[in-house]
């Protein structure tokens, strides 16, 4: 009984510093990705903005894509961008109606 404790206490250990790890390393690469928006790769920032169009509306989000829409210079992320921008403008305002209406 008591080796079987041990083993299970070690387990979860092992578990919970395994799931530690990997919440650390996954905030890293979204940090990653929201620093690449204004990358000299245009990959980099054609990833940064697919990352940003899976994320929810926030005011810092939005002031950051109307930066990134004037100033990037290709055509096809500036569009990609402005999608993004439009959808999460609509979005911030439909929950800024919503809490409205609530208070």
């Amino acid at each position: 009984m008591n080796q079987t404790l041990r083993i299970l206490g070690i387990t979860v250990l092992a578990a919970s510093a395994s799931a530690a790890l990997a919440f650390v390393i996954v905030r890293d690469q979204i940090a990653r990705h929201q620093r690449e928006l204004f990358s000299p790769s245009p990959r980099h920032r054609l990833a940064s903005l697919g990352h940003l169009s899976r994320a929810e509306a926030s005011v810092d989000d939005i002031n950051l894509l109307r930066d990134f829409v004037a100033r990037e210079p290709r055509r096809m992320l500036r569009r990609r961008a402005r999608a993004i921008l439009k959808r999460m403008e609509s979005q911030a305002g439909e929950s800024g109606t919503r809490h409205r209406r609530l208070d």
